[in-house]
């Protein structure tokens, strides 16, 4: 048998019609023998292929010529694609006899190089009669299809009547059929024989209308055509043959056909580089379909073309099985979603039930396949409780407790693509139909019950640096088995465009025949019409809001939309019936403020989380998020937000949302409504109950029990206070801390209980100057939360903060000493216990100078860490003015001591009081006395007599 070893050249023809014949490296080929005729080149040349040698090794091929006869030329490009006379009724009849069939060859002549051809002559059995054997040279010159290259002598029967004896007997048997081929005027000898010119898709004729007209006019929609060539497994080059086309001149038309729903791997060149796993798996693809389909016959059902129109997409239909589903079951390909939607949805299962088995025996191309693997399960029913677009719900699973964020999952619609809803901030609008499609999938999922089966996850990129794990996966509601076939056989979404080797729904294929009959039909994204968007009048503005709130007040119960949740009782709203977004908040009630946002952390507008803060929103969402609700406005706020009460559910299980979060102890009533009679009676009930039963934030020991007493420092002169020095600023500028505050008491006892609820973690929170935080100190004991302020900026991203209630100032960085402090340790709630105060009526040196340092450490060996007596004189730019005495009033005030020593003097005319009580004028004649002494003695400042002007100033 013909089994040696080749070398391919398996280039890509330069040209449609200028197919490359093998090139191969030959040794020798025995004198007899049998191999299979894998394809007819032309009249008197076959291409014969032997046996593999080895497993993964293509077959070995020859190309063989008759020896000493001749067939007309076929068409190529070096004559213009037209044939010689008779040329392809002589391969024709070649081709049908012998494709595909085992024959016997006799060698004789062959070359020893590449490229060489080999001559002899090719045997096969008479159909006739199957005793005998036909030599198929003799047979085609008798039928006028080739001519001998030797003429002359007389006609006479060789040994075997066939020409299989001698080269004089073969030549004699030529002889003799040509000149029967002659008297019977056959073939080429005929008067008209047959001229075929071929003509190429894209050049001589569209693509496109091939298609067309084989629909029209061939018989069951299916031309007849020859495959001629394969390039690989799945794009071959094919000449149309079908009778039915002749009129419209597309006989012998020559195009290159795409297999549909099936992709192979391409065939790269051996020659130029190394064979990859994916080449190698090409040629196997490319072999199998030589075997089956080459020079086969066949009709072919042209579903379009690609993008390009040159390149035809359709199926073949041979007798004995569908080859798509055979390459796909053997893993030499992969299913090519683009030309699948072509198909027939009937014609589609067993295209995927193939590629299924492939992939599970890991066969061909799928040899390293595995599964898709999710993380946690890959079926589950869960409570749909927000649509954040047209393809993606968020899910709480049975049996999860809605305690934290963390347990909602996210899912997105498998192979579901709809359209992207806009960006208002950079100006990109919405896709046609993105509002339509989330609103439907919301109205279809939101609230109910749904099952989800996961069928794969992806990464999703979200923002810089930054992906998300998403789950994609098929939603089931109710009688709905497919929520993402509702959608797209709406036209509100279509199927997405995946690769060949993705992951994809389970039931792509019913998605897209759902697409298929959007897209006749002309629905939604489908439509021809131009799409409109719905404007939407956006009253969240606080100006359009208050123009507007007249009539919505008047309208009474409006139905609406929560469109999001803010908080436990603010939201944002859509009314329909006036077509307008509007903010809208609970009336009568108050409810703790939820933690933040990311994003709001991000751009520094963060507000203080409270207990149950988060407790009420999550509530708020799982009630009223993206449900249909009933609102009644009652007012408008003067920041445009409109106020009223909120109902939710149907009619028999209508219920107050204001009454459900106040008796869930997520809310409480506004004090000022009960204050003023204001706030309904079932409300306050409702409030009573919950405090009775410990509900929610009434479950919380308060640290503060009764309201603390404030000490009030206004222009009341003489009034005496214990005071305790916190902190030293200057040498006349200090923080004090009554003795015995109250106040000191309870926060201290509350910052305590803060740090334990809360550990030494810190948390993000608001960093704007002047807001009110928790801050980490370590007083040398231990590391504890006290209250700061935010005073300022300072390098490298940290924050200088004062601590209120002891007046020192530090620099921390708010990623590790900061965290939101609780509203009810709050300075509203309770009063800074560290006061700002200055000396009354004396100035010092600043504490970068020396006399500076020298009066704030007199002024602290004299006053820190002992009781002090403080006459209070008022307060001028948020000091507290006084005059300090060790303990008795009626000794030396400290004012004076700093003053004797020249380390503090008395102020400029102009920077004095206005007016002076009795205290002041009597201080302002000891400080007085007190300077006039220290200058003369040449003391602190005064050292070199007088202060000049400039030194002054």
């Amino acid at each position: 048998s013909l089994s040696y070893q080749l070398r391919y050249s398996t280039s890509r023809p330069a040209a449609p019609l200028s197919l490359p014949s093998t090139v191969i490296m030959v040794t020798i080929l025995p004198n007899r023998g049998t191999a299979r005729v894998k394809s007819v080149l032309s009249g008197d040349t076959v291409v014969l292929l032997g046996r593999a040698t080895a497993n993964g090794q293509s077959a070995p091929e020859v190309t063989f010529t008759f020896e000493r006869v001749t067939a007309p030329r076929m068409a190529s490009k070096a004559n213009n694609n037209v044939d010689d006379p008779g040329a392809f009724s002589s391969r024709e009849w070649l081709r049908n006899l012998c494709v595909g069939k085992v024959v016997t060859f006799e060698t004789r002549k062959q070359g020893t190089s590449a490229g060489e051809r080999v001559y002899g002559l090719l045997y096969m059995p008479d159909p006739t009669d199957g005793a005998k054997q036909w030599n198929l040279s003799v047979e085609s010159v008798r039928r006028g299809f080739c001519t001998p290259k030797v003429l002359g002598g007389d006609a006479a029967d060789g040994e075997n009547g066939d020409g299989s004896g001698s080269v004089e007997d073969y030549e004699t048997a030529l002889l003799a059929a040509y000149r029967e081929a002659q008297v019977s005027s056959a073939g080429v000898h005929s008067p008209k024989p047959l001229v075929r010119r071929l003509i190429n898709a894209g050049d001589e004729f569209q693509a496109v209308t091939l298609v067309e007209k084989a629909k029209r006019i061939c018989t069951g929609g299916s031309a007849t055509c020859v495959i001629e060539y394969v390039f690989d497994g799945s794009r071959y080059r094919c000449m149309v043959t079908d009778p039915e086309l002749e009129s419209s001149g597309l006989m012998y038309a020559s195009f290159t056909l795409i297999l549909a729903g099936v992709s192979c791997p391409r065939v790269g060149n051996p020659r130029l580089t190394p064979p990859t796993p994916s080449e190698k798996f090409g040629v196997e693809a490319r072999d199998f379909v030589e075997v089956r389909l080459l020079q086969r016959e066949l009709k072919i059902t042209l579903h379009g073309t690609d993008k390009s129109g040159v390149c035809l997409v359709g199926t073949v239909h041979h007798p004995r099985g569908n080859i798509g589903a055979e390459i796909l079951k053997n893993g030499l390909g992969r299913i090519s979603d683009w030309t699948i939607r072509m198909m027939s949805p009937g014609d589609v299962p067993p295209l995927r039930i193939a590629e299924n088995a492939a992939k599970r025996a890991r066969l061909g191309v799928f040899e390293s396949y595995a599964p898709p693997s999710v993380s946690g399960a890959s079926e589950f029913m869960g409570t749909v409780i927000e649509v954040p677009s047209g393809d993606t719900i968020v899910i709480l699973p049975n049996g999860e407790s809605y305690d934290d964020e963390s347990k909602l999952k996210k899912i997105s619609l498998a192979s579901i693509r709809a359209p992207r809803a806009g960006n208002e901030k950079k100006g990109s609008p919405d896709e046609p139909y993105a509002a339509e499609c989330k609103d439907r999938l919301r109205a279809l999922t939101i609230g109910k019950s749904v099952k989800v089966h996961v069928h794969y996850e992806k990464e999703i990129p979200m923002g810089l640096n930054n992906t998300e794990k998403r789950q994609f996966g098929t939603v089931s509601v109710g009688k709905r088995t497919d929520v993402g076939e509702t959608l797209i056989s709406e036209g509100l979404a279509n199927t997405q465009r995946h690769r060949d080797d993705d992951e994809k729904s389970t039931r792509y294929d019913e998605l897209v025949a759902a697409e298929n009959i959007a897209k006749s039909t002309k629905k939604g994204v489908h439509s021809d019409k131009e799409y409109k968007p719905k404007v939407i009048n956006d009253l969240t503005d606080p100006k359009k809001a208050k123009t507007y709130s007249g009539a919505l007040q008047r309208t009474g119960q409006t139905k609406a939309i929560v469109d999001y949740v803010f908080s436990g009782s603010r939201f944002k709203l859509f009314v329909p019936s006036e077509n307008c977004f509007i903010m809208f908040a609970l009336a009568n009630i108050r409810c703790p403020q939820p933690s933040p946002n990311p994003g709001a952390i991000s751009r520094g507008q963060v507000k203080q989380s409270e207990p149950f803060g988060d407790a009420s929103k999550r509530h708020a969402r799982m009630s009223v998020q993206q449900r249909q609700v009933d609102i009644v406005c009652s007012g408008i706020t003067q920041g445009g937000v409109m106020t009223g009460d909120l109902y939710v559910g149907q009619e028999a299980q209508r219920r107050n949302f204001s009454i459900e979060l106040v008796a869930s102890g997520l809310a409480t009533v506004d004090q000022r409504k009960i204050d003023y009679g204001e706030a309904p009676k079932v409300l306050i009930d409702a409030q009573t109950a919950a405090q009775n039963n410990k509900l929610g934030i009434w479950s919380i020991t308060h640290v503060i029990k009764d309201e603390p007493k404030q000490s009030s420092f206004g222009n009341c002169d003489d009034q005496i206070l214990d005071i305790r020095v916190s902190e030293i600023l200057s040498g006349n500028s200090f923080f004090f801390r009554l003795v015995d505050d109250e106040n000191a008491k309870v926060i201290e006892e509350g910052m305590k209980l803060f740090t334990e609820q809360n550990g030494i973690k810190a948390a993000p929170c608001d960093t704007n100057k002047g807001k009110l935080v928790a801050a980490l100190f370590n007083d040398g004991t231990s590391t504890s939360w006290y209250r700061a302020k935010i005073i300022e900026k300072a390098d490298k991203g940290k924050l200088r903060v004062l601590f209120v209630d002891h007046g020192n100032v530090a620099t921390v960085s708010p990623t590790t000493h900061l965290r939101p402090l609780d509203m009810t340790l709050g300075t509203d709630k309770i009063p800074a216990v560290a006061k700002g105060a200055a000396l009354a009526l004396i100035k010092v040196r600043p504490i970068e100078e020396d006399d500076g340092i020298d009066a704030a450490q007199m002024f602290q060996s004299l006053a820190w860490g002992q009781d002090l007596k403080a006459r209070v004189h008022g307060e001028m730019d948020g000091q507290v003015l006084v005059t300090l005495y060790d303990s008795d009033i009626e000794s030396q005030s400290i004012n004076e001591k700093l003053t004797s020593e020249g380390l503090a003097r008395l102020g400029k005319r102009d920077e004095t009081y206005n007016t002076y009580s009795d205290s002041l004028s009597k201080l302002m004649k000891d400080l007085k006395a007190a300077q006039d002494n220290a200058r003369s003695s040449r003391k602190g400042m005064w050292v070199y007599g007088e202060i000049p002007e400039e030194d002054e100033d």
